[in-house]
């Protein structure tokens, strides 16, 4: 993981044309997404279609990627930043865990963008795995080039389960989706493009990447 200083980022919604400012404490981010051979050490599971250790792990449901952040903070003696809902479709956080945990959708993009400004932090070929280069599969992560900040995979290669609820209004517990995957065309692949999922599905493109916050 990457310690990530603090800073601010604006969002945006084409659905809805909004724009909002958050500000966002330093916090750490993993280097790359969740692998299916690190899923697989701590939950004993290996889901996706496609096996291989340095792949991303997909077809993980946000409650999935829930439980193996607590899974994975109980294994390392931290302390649980989350506590799933008997429905599986919601989670308590507890903001003062030191614990493993989902990025915010603000935590997300700010990493991303590692202070860049335009639609990518590259040109697309070289940075994300996407429907004109994979070949409509998953690939090692790693492979592309990272942002400035060292991480990998930020776009492309699968889409990334945020914690926060996409629009609770519209969409009721549906939660945000971020960076886009193997199988989207280059204008999903942007460091501002949101999509949303049920907190219980599980879809072929979709993993997550860790986040854990610092003590404050």
């Amino acid at each position: 993981m990457v310690t990530v200083a603090a800073g601010q980022v604006t969002l945006s919604d084409r659905r809805t044309e909004r724009r909002w400012s958050v500000e966002v404490p330093a916090y750490r981010v993993g280097v790359v997404p969740v692998t299916q051979g690190w899923y697989a050490r701590v939950t004993g599971e290996r889901p996706g279609t496609v096996a291989g250790d340095r792949l991303p792990v997909e077809g993980v449901s946000w409650a999935d990627a829930v439980r193996f952040c607590v899974a994975l903070s109980l294994r390392e003696g931290l302390t649980p930043a989350y506590r799933l809902h008997d429905d599986g479709e919601g989670a308590d956080w507890d903001s003062t865990a030191d614990g493993y945990r989902l990025p915010t959708e603000a935590e997300w993009e700010y990493a991303c963008r590692a202070g860049t400004t335009g639609p990518r932090y590259g040109p697309l070929d070289e940075i994300a795995w996407y429907r004109g280069n994979s070949g409509e599969r998953s690939h090692p992560v790693g492979d592309r080039a990272p942002n400035p900040w060292g991480l990998y995979d930020t776009l492309g290669n699968v889409w990334e389960w945020c914690w926060d609820v996409y629009d609770a209004e519209v969409y009721g517990g549906y939660r945000v989706l971020r960076g886009g995957g193997w199988f989207d065309e280059h204008w999903s692949c942007r460091a501002s493009v949101r999509r949303r999922s049920h907190p219980t599905l599980r879809i072929d493109d979709v993993g997550f990447r860790l986040a854990r916050s610092l003590p404050r």
